[in-house]
Formats: C-alpha cells, structure tokens, sequence
C-alpha cells in the first residue's frame, strides 16, 4: 500500500521548504503528516527521487601539531536563539561531491585547509538527521585541518567563532554547553580513544 497518497508543497525557499502529507496509517485511516526538506520543489523530495543524496556535508577534522585537538564551531542559531558546538558543516551545492562541499565549507567557516581522509565510505555515507520531520541526510568528511583559524570567510547571517579544542576543552563543552548530537557522539570517542580516527581503518 502506498501510504502517501498526496504532497502539498507550501513553501517556495532555496533552503528549506514546508510540506504536507496526505497518508494513509498502516491500519487505513486518513492522516496529514508535515516535513521539511532542503528540496526546492516536490519531484526532488527522497520519496520521489528514490536516492540518499547528501544534502549537506560535517566535517570531522583533528587540528595541531600533534593531532591532539578537534575543529568545532561555536555557531549561533535562531530556532533556539543560542550558541551550539558544532563540527563545520554545510550544504552540499549542485554539481558538487560532498568531499568537494567538505574543503569549500570548512575554509569558509573556519578559513582552515582540509585534507579528507581516504576511508571506506560505510564511514561516510549520508545519514538521515531527525528523521521524525525531514529527509535531510548528510555525509561526513574526516580529516586534518591546517592553517591559521579565521572567521574572515563567513557571511554576514553567520555568526561562527572557531574552536580549536583538546580534550578538557572537550570535556568542559559536553558538561557545561549546548551541542549539536551528531558532534557529540564523535566528541565522545574523541575523549577516550587515544587515536580518535583509528576505527577508521578497523577491519
């Protein structure tokens, strides 16, 4: 049974837009469901299009000489008008691989050159983020961040203050701070694991 049976699009943004569902539960009653999603127009929602395409692009870097400190970005964001920790991240353009997004988005947002791993791409794969409301997925990008930090790069609606953190660092940002979940299940393993890339390369 196809439970969506109608898609009303209500908004028209570049970003992110507002649809309305008209489904069908398992058991055969009526229900409107809503989502957002960064598709621009209906025939372009995962539903239609049939493919995990990464709509955006977070990027896992380790900075310093001894590759003892992880990149993250203090960000301002308005639905909760508040600063949350974040990994660099940003949306992956038309045209563009999500490793290509991955170098453009962390010189822009923290003026940092990136150097990507080469991993097995179960690692990086684009994963659905808060599945219960939109279909946006995201990939991820691990690697090594060198340069001088700088948020000279940034757009006038962003707000970016870069975080070259160690582990206390780390530690005091996951007890006292706001931060994104994605950002911290890796931050976690970044405090206990003495290489934090080594699953990287894990049979």
């Amino acid at each position: 049974m196809n439970r969506i049976q109608k898609i009303t699009q209500n908004t028209h943004n570049r970003f992110l837009n507002y649809f309305t569902l008209d489904a069908v539960t398992k058991s055969g009653k009526k229900k409107e469901y809503y989502m957002a999603s960064r598709a621009e127009q209906t025939d372009r929602l995962k539903m239609n299009t049939g493919k995990n395409t990464p709509d955006g692009v977070t990027i896992y870097a380790l900075y310093g000489e001894k590759k003892d400190q992880v990149i993250l970005v203090r960000q301002y964001r308005y639905p909760i008008a508040a600063y949350v920790y974040e990994f660099p991240s940003g949306i992956v353009d038309p045209g563009e691989t999500y490793r290509e997004a991955a170098i453009r988005e962390m010189q822009e947002e923290t003026g940092l050159l990136l150097q990507p791993l080469s991993v097995d791409p179960l690692y990086e794969l684009p994963r659905f983020q808060t599945i219960g409301m939109t279909d946006e997925s995201c990939a991820i990008v691990f690697g090594y961040a060198q340069g001088t930090p700088t948020s000279a790069f940034e757009e006038d609606a962003e707000d970016i203050e870069v975080i070259p953190a160690d582990r206390e660092e780390v530690r005091r940002i996951l007890r006292e701070e706001y931060v994104s979940a994605n950002c911290a299940h890796q931050l976690m393993h970044f405090l206990s694991d003495e290489d934090p890339f080594a699953f990287l390369t894990s049979p």
